[in-house]
Formats: C-alpha cells, structure tokens, sequence
C-alpha cells in the first residue's frame, strides 16, 4: 500500500492559544506552508460520528474567517455532489452560501 502524510504543525503561545499553523503534504508540493485557520473532519464509522478539529491563530482577522467560512462551504457543496450525485441538495446548499455570503456582505 502507497502511503502518503499530510503533517500540521501548531505553534502554540503560553497559553496553547494558536500562534502558527503550518502545514506539509509532499505529494502536493507543499512543504511547511503557513496557514491561518484550518478545518479537518474525519469520519468515524465504528462510532457514526464525524470528529473535528477547528483550529485558528490569534492573529486571524474576522473579516479573513468570514471568508475561509464561505469558501468552506462552497467547497463542502460541491463535495457533496460529487460524493452523492444529489445535485438537488447541493443546489440547496449553494442557495444557503448565496444567502451567507450576502449577509455577510462578501459578495458585489
């Protein structure tokens, strides 16, 4: 079996508030690339559970987050169209972006 990292890295201050994230993955061509905020889901299947870990630095504007959240779900949108083929809900999904997006006044 192929196998293949992906590394993070948190530099944390006194406090274990996040000051740094870097991130490798070597099969991409990414080798300790800093990052302002990560989501990573992982599905556990014994427990039917998604586990997750949201991490973001101190440093992180609001109005960056704001962004990353949209984008996130934009992307989590045509995940799951290619993961379900259900184009129905993940237009449904991509209405709730537009709405987000609008609220939040990201978009022209």
């Amino acid at each position: 079996m192929k196998k293949s990292d992906i590394k993070i890295t948190v530099g944390l201050d006194e406090n274990n508030v996040p000051e740094k994230l870097l991130w490798t993955a070597q099969d991409g061509g990414v080798e300790q690339e800093e990052a302002k905020a990560l989501m990573l889901s992982v599905w556990d299947s014994k427990a039917k559970e998604t586990l997750r870990i949201d991490l973001w630095t101190k440093d992180m504007p609001v109005d960056e987050m704001k962004q990353f959240f949209h984008q996130t779900l934009v992307a989590m949108a045509d995940t799951f169209q290619r993961a379900t083929a259900d184009e129905k809900m993940s237009d449904t999904m991509r209405d709730f972006c537009d709405y987000f997006a609008e609220k939040l006044e990201l978009k022209a």
